[in-house]
């Protein structure tokens, strides 16, 4: 008896390979699969934690995926087993097929797919698959996930998951064993800014240079994907005020953000005391609102009671400037 067991496991395990080689060599063309549907899943960027389904030994579930997938770089699958599966190793696979075409019904159904993926399910309570949507996912396999060295493209979705058994004369205990598949997305550390701008109504379409982050940006008017963090933003131009600024980006977030292109016209603000009078090349300020002036040297007058300051003051276009009288008084004891 013993002799038996030990010849037909290994002939089993022989088996399975060989149907594996035949399915990976078909892997480039469809094939028709009749599988009984348990349900659907659509994974999305939206809902991190993913959604859950419970399979048997000769069911499947459908993965759909939701439709903006700028932020989304693979679909995990989780397929958690009972503990006493460890008792029935190499009885069962985990099968992937994509272009599935339209999701189908719940219940037994035959499915024109293509065969990406046929392995027997690991001896663990979890098995963990990581597949790329994209390229340049950034993805590593590790001792506890599994990335496939293929990408399924968006346009390849919805994928049909199935469990099913690659032995003959399955017990009752495995036949009633429950698995549970989750899909959730695998997310990029990235987030997006869309800019706006605004120009002063006699400078409509002037241009300027932006930079992220010291980085040269061809076309403004573009969704900027950036990593998480935060960032600093710079306009440089001959027809409006040259601009910083910072700003954060959050994960899979799209932050807007509205710029107001301002006049370079240079403009001085003017901070005295009450009863000043102050002359700019001879002519009265109205301290109430800055004061436009032309780019090039000018001269200030500042006048308090008999107290009279004048400085020359030299400005440069795009530039703002404040100019303050301070009246102090200061008691020291020797």
């Amino acid at each position: 008896m013993k002799t038996i067991v030990l010849f037909w496991k290994p002939f089993m395990v022989s088996c399975f390979f060989l149907i594996w080689a035949l399915e990976t060599s078909k892997a480039e063309s469809k094939e028709i699969v009749r599988v009984l549907v348990d349900g659907s899943l659509t994974v999305s960027t939206n809902n991190p934690a993913g959604a859950s389904i419970s399979l048997s030994y000769i069911s499947s579930a459908v993965i759909s995926i939701d439709a903006d997938t700028r932020f989304l770089k693979g679909v995990e699958l989780v397929i958690t087993a009972p503990q006493t599966y460890f008792a029935y190793r190499s009885s069962l696979a985990v099968a992937v097929y994509m272009d599935i075409g339209a999701v189908p019904r719940v219940g037994v159904t035959d499915i024109e797919a293509k065969s990406v993926l046929l392995e027997p399910l690991p001896n663990k309570i979890q098995t963990v698959y990581q597949f790329p949507i994209r390229a340049k996912h950034g993805l590593r396999a590790t001792p506890y996930v599994t990335v496939p060295n293929f990408i399924i493209q968006p346009k390849s979705f919805p994928i049909l998951v199935r469990i099913m058994p690659i032995i003959k004369g399955i017990s009752e205990e495995l036949e009633n064993m429950t698995f549970t598949l989750t899909a959730k997305p695998v997310l990029s550390n990235e987030g997006a800014l869309a800019l706006s701008f605004r120009y002063p109504e006699q400078l409509q379409g002037k241009p300027f240079v932006l930079l992220i982050d010291d980085a040269l940006i061809e076309n403004v008017n573009e969704l900027q994907f950036l990593r998480e963090g935060e960032h600093h933003l710079t306009i440089l131009s001959d027809d409006f005020r040259n601009e910083n600024r910072k700003f954060f980006i959050e994960r899979t977030k799209i932050l807007e953000l509205a710029i107001d292109l301002q006049d370079p016209t240079p403009l001085i603000f003017f901070e005295t005391p009450e009863r000043t009078i102050i002359y700019f090349d001879n002519e009265p300020v109205n301290t109430a609102k800055p004061l436009a002036a032309s780019p090039g040297k000018h001269e200030i007058k500042i006048q308090l009671n008999d107290y009279l300051i004048i400085r020359p003051i030299t400005v440069q276009k795009g530039r703002t400037y404040k100019v303050s009288l301070l009246v102090d008084l200061n008691i020291s004891e020797e």
